[in-house]
């Protein structure tokens, strides 16, 4: 085994608990936004919000999993959404489990799951929103995109 197999092998543990690490910080930051009321679920009402108030946008999850990877119209929202992100400074990650997500996010009126296929983190400008979860996970895009990774992917914990 080579010195840069052994590097390997230390840096994918190291990016498997760091993963691991954000899914448990995204999972207590939805909870915690949802109790204060400051999320935003579903494609087109996170456009809106993000057309009204991009100020107040603090965080963007996007999920998807098998069985709408084929989506050609859920692809080329994910798409504006990301470049609107990037453009705006807000942090944005993916998660391939929007079952999971939208337990999180629970249901709407009609007891229907949301559709958690954008979900943005909102904070007031007048009084911004601090959480110790939001803290670690911008920590976290900023250590993803240094090594070019620019929408990173999060894996939330098992229940």
């Amino acid at each position: 085994m080579t010195l840069e197999e052994i590097s390997g092998q230390d840096n994918t543990m190291e990016n498997t608990e760091r993963v691991q690490s954000a899914g448990a910080a995204l999972e207590e930051l939805l909870i915690a936004a949802k109790k204060q009321d400051y999320l935003t679920v579903g494609v087109y009402e996170s456009a809106k919000v993000m057309n009204v108030d991009p100020d107040s946008v603090a965080f963007c999850v996007l999920a998807t999993d098998e069985e709408y990877e084929c989506d050609i119209a859920l692809q080329i929202h994910f798409t504006l959404i990301q470049a609107f992100c990037f453009d705006n400074d807000i942090n944005v990650v993916r998660v391939n489990d929007i079952d999971r997500l939208a337990d999180l996010v629970g249901a709407d009126e009609t007891g229907e799951p949301k559709d958690a296929h954008c979900i943005l983190v909102t904070s007031p400008s007048a009084n911004p929103w601090k959480d110790p979860a939001l803290d670690k996970l911008s920590l976290f895009c900023e250590e993803s995109r240094s090594v070019c990774d620019w929408v990173p992917t999060i894996t939330l914990p098992e229940r």
